[in-house]
């Protein structure tokens, strides 16, 4: 199966590089590329890719551009990968909690980009990586938090379904959490994604914000 990819940057010359990056990979295709938030969004609109990759969007046009990708009915299968600056980017979280799948720093080697397209297009998030999960901490826990927020959601989640979220947001992958709990993977990733319709989020990369905005993880903490 090919996965079909919109590329988003303001930079003519960046797209036609990482246009050849992808072309060349057997089951990538370039479908669409896009200057700006809004080309980005009709752009996805009109040819339903499975990746949009973000390359270098101006800050807020390239947040607005994913909330409305992440937001529209006919696009529930299409992901946002973001390309970013882990120690300068601050957009990074408002990209997530707007529907962003997980993103990359800009250094990744070119295998690991093609590698991160296929994750994101199978319906995975790129929150593994330490520095992930170390730059969401940073903008979503308050360091003095200790206590689980309040939050409605939390509610309709049963310990395990808590206990489950708390270890995915620390990213741990589906296997990981099992060897943990000594559970299969196949009845970690049920509960997660039973938590997941619970608490109404798009995908993993959401339930990893759920889990730092209510407290379920806070930094230093697994």
């Amino acid at each position: 199966m090919t996965i079909r990819v919109l590329l988003a940057d303001d930079q003519a010359l960046l797209r036609a590089t990482f246009r050849l990056l992808l072309d060349a990979a057997p089951d990538i295709e370039v479908v669409a590329e896009a200057s700006t938030g809004d080309e980005a969004v009709a752009k996805a609109l009109q040819t339903g890719p499975d990746v949009v990759l973000d390359i270098r969007m101006p800050g807020s046009d390239g947040i607005a551009a994913t909330g409305r990708i992440a937001g529209a009915q006919s696009l529930t299968g299409t992901r946002v990968l973001i390309l970013t600056t882990f120690e300068t980017d601050e957009h990074v979280l408002a990209a997530l909690r707007a529907g962003a799948s997980g993103f990359l720093g800009k250094g990744v080697d070119p295998a690991d980009l093609l590698q991160a397209i296929r994750t994101v297009a199978a319906g995975e998030s790129l929150l593994s990586p330490a520095a992930t999960t170390a730059l969401i901490g940073r903008f979503l826990a308050v360091p003095e938090q200790t206590a689980v927020s309040a939050d409605a959601r939390l509610d309709e989640l049963t310990t395990r379904e808590r206990e489950i979220v708390a270890l995915a947001g620390t990213g741990l992958s589906n296997d990981e959490i099992g060897r943990r709990l000594s559970i299969s993977a196949a009845t970690a990733k049920t509960h997660v994604n039973r938590a997941m319709m619970k608490i109404g989020a798009r995908d993993r990369a959401q339930l990893v914000v759920f889990a730092y905005e209510t407290g379920l993880v806070t930094p230093g903490r697994s």
